[in-house]
């Protein structure tokens, strides 16, 4: 168990016996109080998780008083001579147990270890219930992730600068959206919003798309046309998968970002511009550098802001969220009002993986509102692609660990498929710990030995239409 500091409450330290020393040895800090308004003041201090306390001396009207003190201490209460009716009145006014001497030490210590323990578990479960209930919203985005609100709050603070962006994350996470949020954002709002994918042309016609080209600058120039740099004067330019883009054009790219001028291809005319770069990249850039296939001083050049969006997988909180913005859009556009979606199909996409992530996702509920017959979406109506991709996920998860990674100790090799295999099961299970216990046929003291071992004690209860939000 966590150590905590707890407090003593009786006319004499010696009436607690050698439980001071045991709760010291099981690592828990001791504080002793010897009346109700001593133990008020300590209280007001906001460290103590529990109160050991006679209830004679502490009072009904004093157990009350500790259970709405800061920090929310837990509370065990000794009796010798009280009555039935007044360990009835301690319980209703927040009293984990009362007990009765004379006991064992360690019937109390057992008493004691529960309390804290259940504390725990309400306050994380309280927690859980405060993060599902926000919602951090940006432009056209929203979101109930902490990592998502920092991204935002970033967003915010430089959308209305001329400091160029690099928004880095895996494809389908919303790096486009991302963009035009800060567009939306900025005091360019007016001017054009232009994007070119660098990924999706040729390398020969990606530099007459961004610059532009004369009049028989090439085979099939008939006419002068202006390039997006031009389109986009006055606005923002957002260059989407921006790692493919030859070296040749990046040299071409950094002196653009740097002067604002350039020449269309085929001329000899230098124009000057005045846009706002975002860029984004699907690859990790600084790898790219590393590997000598992107430029150094480009990369320097377009990063003076760095966001990274996470993958969906990271971000579970989003899955029901995005879901329900989705599910109303589609409903909407394709005339299936009142369409909702079903317990087991919110299970169905909480347990996925989302390899596409957030793109995948809205294909996904469009097709199930293109083909849900009832008057709600079931597990039926979503792309097969959903369990067996999951599926396949934990065996390439288990396969790797098994071929490829380094060996080791095998405790040490088996921790990583095991923490994916937890994940993917609380998933399943709407982060329900008695459901997740069952599917994989362990008792709830190992499953929470082993969240707390993995950090997995934060991972969000989600409330389902029709089952509970509870994770005990």
């Amino acid at each position: 168990m966590e150590s905590e500091t707890l407090l003593l409450v009786g006319a004499d330290p010696s009436a607690f016996g050698g439980l001071i020393e045991r709760l010291c040895s099981a690592g828990h800090r001791v504080e002793h109080a010897r009346g109700r308004a001593a133990a008020e003041s300590v209280l007001r201090g906001g460290h103590i998780g529990l109160v050991l306390a006679e209830l004679e001396v502490l009072g009904t009207e004093g157990v009350a008083l500790a259970a709405g003190a800061p920090g929310e201490p837990a509370i065990v209460l000794l009796e010798s001579f009280g009555s039935a009716e007044d360990a009835l009145e301690a319980l209703r006014r927040g009293a984990s147990a009362v007990l009765s001497r004379p006991l064992p030490d360690g019937q109390v210590l057992l008493a004691v270890e529960r309390a804290l323990a259940s504390r725990r578990l309400d306050g994380e479960n309280r927690r859980l219930r405060e993060d599902l209930g926000q919602r951090f919203e940006l432009a056209n985005l929203v979101s109930a992730d902490p990592r998502m609100k920092r991204v935002f709050s970033l967003v915010e603070a430089v959308a209305d600068t001329r400091a160029n962006l690099l928004i880095e994350g895996e494809s389908g996470t919303g790096k486009t959206r991302l963009a035009r949020a800060v567009h939306q954002l900025s005091s360019r709002a007016d001017g054009p919003f232009v994007e070119v994918n660098c990924g999706a042309l040729p390398k020969d016609l990606l530099e007459s798309e961004l610059f532009g080209h004369v009049r028989g600058a090439f085979t099939g120039a008939v006419r002068d046309r202006e390039g997006k740099f031009e389109a986009a004067h006055g606005g923002t330019l957002f260059l989407d998968e921006i790692a493919t883009a030859s070296l040749e054009l990046q040299v071409k790219l950094l002196r653009v970002l740097e002067s604002r001028r350039f020449e269309r291809v085929g001329d000899e005319v230098t124009r000057e511009v005045d846009v706002r770069i975002i860029a984004a990249s699907n690859r990790d850039l600084a790898l790219e550098v590393a590997a000598g296939r992107f430029r150094e001083d480009l990369y320097f050049r377009i990063q003076v802001v760095a966001i990274e969006l996470p993958p969906l997988r990271e971000r579970p909180l989003d899955i029901p969220l995005l879901a329900e913005r989705f599910l109303t859009r589609f409903t909407r556009e394709h005339g299936r009002e009142g369409l909702s979606l079903s317990p087991p199909a919110l299970r169905s996409l909480m347990a996925h993986e989302w390899p596409g992530n957030v793109r995948e996702l809205e294909h996904a509920l469009e097709r199930a509102v293109l083909l849900a017959a009832g008057t709600s979406i079931a597990v039926e109506d979503l792309p097969a692609a959903l369990g067996r991709v999951r599926a396949a996920a934990v065996t390439d998860s288990l396969h790797g660990f098994a071929t490829g990674a380094p060996l080791g100790p095998l405790r040490r090799m088996l921790e990583g498929p095991e923490r994916a295999i937890l994940q993917r099961a609380l998933a399943a299970c709407g982060g329900c710990r008695n459901e997740t216990a069952q599917l994989l046929d362990i008792n709830r003291t190992t499953l929470f030995n082993k969240m707390r071992k993995f950090g997995l004690l934060s991972f969000p209860t989600r409330a389902v239409p029709g089952g509970s939000a509870e994770a005990r």
